[in-house]
């Protein structure tokens, strides 16, 4: 991410204050933000920060939410195993062709996909268990229980 904004300020600038642009620094970050999305989906996986609907397991009961959550998590692993697939599949296409303005191979910034759903399908297998009691774990890797945040959020007590 550093280098993606290094980029780009270093673009704006130049294109502002000295008349010129670098023509290959916004294909680079473009490319920077693509990997920095897919690689970081696993970070924010690790702390429940991906967005979810949760009104039909919160009308469940504790054992049912938990299945529902196993069930959802089966089919989040399949999902990321497809991706991994497809995208393997369209980096493959795209190798034969090349980039605008850098002339790399297209197949390079279309890797983020697989290798990117790779690595989260291999954390998801790891917090698996996290994921189906809903405990999380901040940036200081301790884990956070979310029927507890529920409950100091309402201030009730449990």
């Amino acid at each position: 991410m550093v280098t993606m904004f290094a980029l780009v300020f270093t673009n704006v600038v130049t294109r502002y204050g000295f008349g010129f642009s670098i023509n290959w620094a916004e294909e680079v970050s473009r490319f920077l933000m693509i990997w920095v999305t897919f690689l970081g989906a696993g970070l924010a996986l690790r702390e429940g920060r991906h967005v979810a609907i949760e009104l039909l397991q919160e009308l469940l009961g504790a054992a049912d939410m938990r299945w529902m959550r196993r069930a959802i998590a089966v089919l989040l692993i399949a999902f990321f195993c497809a991706l991994v697939y497809l995208g393997s599949q369209f980096s493959a296409f795209g190798w034969d062709k090349e980039t605008m303005v850098t002339q790399i191979p297209r197949g390079i910034p279309y890797l983020a996909i697989p290798i990117g759903m790779a690595f989260l399908a291999v954390h998801f297998l790891l917090t698996f268990h996290g994921f189906v009691d809903r405990r999380w774990q901040d940036l200081s890797g301790s884990t956070v229980d979310q029927a507890d945040d529920d409950v100091a959020d309402n201030g009730a007590k449990p």
